[in-house]
């Protein structure tokens, strides 16, 4: 399919329900379908709403391991997301999105 390698077989298997869109994994609460059941795991604390991830700086606490690393750029001050037109830097993606509109005069 895309030629990508795999040492595991469960790996694999994963990665190729990116291909086929197979979500062997649903939420018993919302039938949400997830590709991994990790994924399912992690979407079941949106439903029990526990937030094991915790910023160390200001002690907010997140759902999601991903929520919590997009959290810390507002301590750290990092902005990977940067304008391929103006330079201009953003710390996160949404940011540079809207932004973007400013050069194609796109409305939102």
């Amino acid at each position: 399919m895309c030629g990508k390698a795999f040492i595991q077989r469960c790996d694999l298997k994963t990665h190729l329900r990116t291909h086929t869109k197979e979500k062997p994994y649903a939420c018993e609460i919302c039938d949400k379908r997830m590709a991994r059941k990790s994924s399912l795991n992690e979407h079941l604390r949106i439903h029990t709403e526990e937030k094991p991830y915790v910023c160390e700086e200001c002690d907010m606490a997140f759902t999601q391991r991903g929520n919590l690393k997009r959290h810390l750029r507002t301590h750290t001050k990092e902005k990977p997301y940067v304008c391929d037109i103006c330079q201009k830097a953003f710390c996160h993606k949404r940011n540079l999105k809207a932004h973007l509109r400013i050069h194609t005069k796109e409305k939102p």
